[in-house]
């Protein structure tokens, strides 16, 4: 008998049933799947001290500690108990990784379909101390040419694909999968997994957790991790720091992005617009209204009566212009596009009070003073047009932001002479 084939769109999207009755026999570069187990999965992680950041991603900062994620590997750990000469301490290897979060001593980490607690307590003598296994979608990578062989989920997780050629029987039937994007700048709002949104400066700081970039799909707030993949929101319960409960799902909308707390609000961004819910009962989110804007990727920031959006264009992100939008929220159930300001390539984003800075891909970091955000454009403090920035965390008086180039450290405090206090090169590696 001859085996029969899924087909697998090659976008990160959500699974799409395709039903079709048609049986097509033809030469085919075939993608055979690369397992991991489920018991390598669960047994894998693992410190191996000091390696360079390669492919960073998310970033995240507790105590003196700098969390930076490898993408799809694990987390680097950075003391910066002096920020003019961090050191990288620790790698935790951890499969599947993309986000992390710190309540307490304990961090949450995604590993694949599996969120993992870690106790950090002793970096040097880091071990997991809890798993929920099976809560986070089934994905598969990207693979380049041709289709993919049926996969079969009781082996274990597809880490990868092997090319061969031959003449197959396709039929379009069951279900795809979503898949994960190679890493590429995208990867920062397009996967599941992530920081949480606490700022310096933005009213829902929480002295038993860290502070994450724009980027988060994880965040922490009160006794409860949220989760965010695609479309649903997972509800954890972390009363108890280093046992993670499932508790709740609240179902969102497509293509959710990011998450970013204020106050007792959770604003999530996605590729169509930007949502807000109500953490009044933390349990149970509940929907309060929407802002819409065109198709493109939307990490949000809030401070005070205003949400700041960089809405990307290009690429999976769709729409033709790249911008900053800002977008009154004073009545919470009517929010209301008030100005918006042209960029170039803009990603994640951070405001401290008055203070807004704007990762604009190649155009630099730009920082600009928000007391007005009517006129932004006229009150822009500094740009730093030669680094490719991707994300930041700003943190009172010091700036932590990742580049292409590496991670950079500026001091503040005195906005109109910001200077640069330290900077980790990438590896080569």
């Amino acid at each position: 008998m001859k085996p029969y084939f899924y087909l697998i769109f090659l976008m990160a999207l959500p699974a799409v049933f395709l039903s079709c009755s048609d049986t097509i026999e033809d030469t085919y570069i075939v993608n055979k799947p690369v397992y991991l187990t489920y018991d390598v999965l669960r047994s894998s992680i693992k410190t191996s001290g000091s390696q360079g950041i390669v492919q960073p991603g998310k970033i995240y900062f507790k105590d003196d500690y700098i969390f930076i994620n490898e993408y799809q590997k694990g987390i680097h750990i950075i003391d910066n108990s002096d920020p003019s000469a961090p050191e990288i301490v620790q790698f935790i290897e951890i499969p599947g990784n993309v986000d992390m979060a710190v309540r307490e001593n304990i961090l949450y980490a995604d590993s694949y379909i599996d969120l993992v607690a870690v106790d950090i307590s002793d970096i040097s003598n880091i071990t997991e101390v809890s798993r929920v296994e099976d809560v986070f979608p089934y994905m598969v990578p990207v693979y380049n040419n041709g289709i993919a062989e049926e996969v079969d989920e009781e082996k274990g997780i597809v880490i990868g694909w092997r090319e061969t050629e031959k003449t197959v029987e396709v039929t379009h039937s069951g279900m795809t999968y979503r898949q994960y994007p190679e890493y590429n700048t995208d990867f920062l709002v397009l996967n599941a997994g992530g920081s949480s949104g606490n700022g310096s400066g933005n009213g829902s700081v929480v002295s038993q957790s860290g502070v994450g970039g724009s980027m988060a799909c994880f965040t922490l707030y009160d006794d409860y991790l949220y989760a965010v993949n695609n479309s649903v929101l997972h509800v954890f319960q972390v009363s108890t720091a280093s046992d993670p409960a499932p508790v709740n799902k609240v179902y969102i909308g497509w293509d959710i992005e990011t998450l970013f707390p204020y106050q007792d609000k959770l604003f999530i961004g996605s590729r169509t617009g930007m949502y807000i819910y109500s953490l009044e009962d933390p349990l149970n989110p509940e929907y309060i209204s929407a802002f819409w804007h065109a198709t493109s990727c939307d990490p949000v920031v809030v401070s005070g009566f205003f949400a700041y959006v960089t809405l990307r264009a290009g690429n999976i992100c769709g729409d033709n212009e790249s911008k900053l939008d800002v977008i009154n929220i004073a009545d919470i159930a009517k929010p209301k596009l008030v100005k918006e300001y042209n960029m170039v390539e803009p990603y994640g984003l951070g405001i401290d009070s008055n203070l807004l800075f704007v990762c604009d891909g190649d155009a630099g970091l730009k920082i600009y003073d928000a007391s007005n955000p009517y006129e932004l454009d006229k009150n822009q403090i500094k740009v730093y047009p030669d680094i490719n920035a991707y994300d930041v965390i700003p943190l009172g008086d010091m700036l932590i932001m990742t580049g292409s180039n590496g991670l950079f450290q500026y001091d503040y405090s005195d906005p109109e002479n910001i200077s640069l206090i330290s900077m980790i090169p990438l590896s080569q590696f």
